[in-house]
């Protein structure tokens, strides 16, 4: 059972940066990725990258702002986020599977750490 644990949430102005990272348990060869749910909402898919080959993909609304990178010698993942926007407020998670990254949608991901809380201000 992989265990995850993210950090590096907090709150910061519209156009400003923060870094989250997520750091397995165990070696993870699968895909990991980092997804997010703002209040009354659906949990999204934001980033996930192939451990196997560092390829990683992007939602639409994160694209060229955000970063996914991923250590596999520290079995951590991160994501860069960058021009912050009130709209990327939300609980963000990481989650791990052990096939390839084959979609963004929640319940293909098993194991899923606690959530790191990101806040936007205008």
């Amino acid at each position: 059972q992989v265990k995850l644990l993210e950090s590096g949430g907090g709150s910061v102005q519209a156009g400003g940066s923060l870094r989250l990272s997520c750091a397995a348990s165990e070696y993870t060869a699968g895909c990991m990725g980092w997804f997010r749910q703002a209040p009354g909402k659906r949990r999204e898919g934001v980033a996930r990258i192939e451990g196997r080959n560092l390829v990683s993909y992007y939602d639409d609304s994160v694209e060229g702002r955000f970063t996914i990178s991923l250590d596999n010698a520290k079995n951590t993942v991160y994501l860069e986020m960058n021009s912050l926007k009130p709209d990327d407020t939300a609980m963000y998670y990481c989650a791990a599977r052990d096939g390839i990254c084959v979609g963004a949608e929640p319940p293909l991901y098993p194991y899923w750490g606690q959530g790191t809380q990101v806040t936007v201000s205008s």
